[in-house]
């Protein structure tokens, strides 16, 4: 048998074999052999199939009690005024005062606060003020302005005491679990960006 016809053998018999184990028997689904199955058949179970592993034959398992998520850092304060003032005796603000934390506070309370305080703490902020959808011509409602940080105002805020006079504890409390009208920011700026808000905020308040 010469090379050619030898050639053409083996490729027929690859042919029927391939013709032959991608058939089924008209009863199942399969398709025969896969490559490397455990590539894409994932090894891990999903949350919400069944675990033998554990007592419940749950996956999605309570984690233990005590223990912390990965990148989530415990407040240990509510949000009562006892614990806002609290927070305002035993927090200190833990950054660095750099001018690269600055920036980044003032960059972040421009995109965060300014809309209600105003961009340099005054309480004038763009939705304290008159506007009108123009596709519309309908006025838009204002919102009440909220007390200005600058000691130059004399200001008091609604806890007591001067605006101005606010420490880190207590602005960083604040901006956690808001107050009034001012919602919880706790879910748009983490922990550290909180602290370089209270760093720029208590710039605000030397004005």
């Amino acid at each position: 048998m010469n090379k050619r016809k030898l050639l053409g053998a083996v490729g027929a018999a690859v042919a029927i074999a391939a013709v032959v184990t991608s058939c089924g028997d008209g009863t199942t689904r399969s398709r025969g052999w896969e490559f490397s199955r455990n590539m894409y058949d994932p090894i891990g179970y999903n949350p919400d199939q069944p675990n033998a592993n554990f007592a419940d034959g749950k996956t999605a398992q309570m984690p233990p009690a005590g223990t912390t998520p990965v990148g989530f850092e415990r407040f240990p304060y509510t949000s009562s005024t006892a614990d806002y003032e609290r927070a305002g005796v035993e927090l200190i603000n833990p950054l660095a005062r750099t001018e690269a934390n600055l920036a980044q506070g003032e960059a972040l309370y421009q995109v965060y606060c300014a809309v209600c305080h105003g961009p340099e703490g005054h309480g004038d902020g763009s939705i304290t003020k008159d506007r009108t959808l123009e596709a519309e011509s309908r006025q838009l409602e204002n919102f009440p302005p909220p007390p200005s940080y600058a000691r130059t105002d004399g200001i008091n805020s609604s806890r007591g005491g001067l605006m101005a006079d606010l420490n880190d504890g207590k602005i960083y409390h604040t901006i956690t679990y808001g107050l009034n009208m001012m919602g919880s920011h706790a879910s748009q700026l983490s922990p550290e960006e909180r602290w370089k808000v209270v760093m720029y905020v208590r710039e605000l308040q030397k004005k």
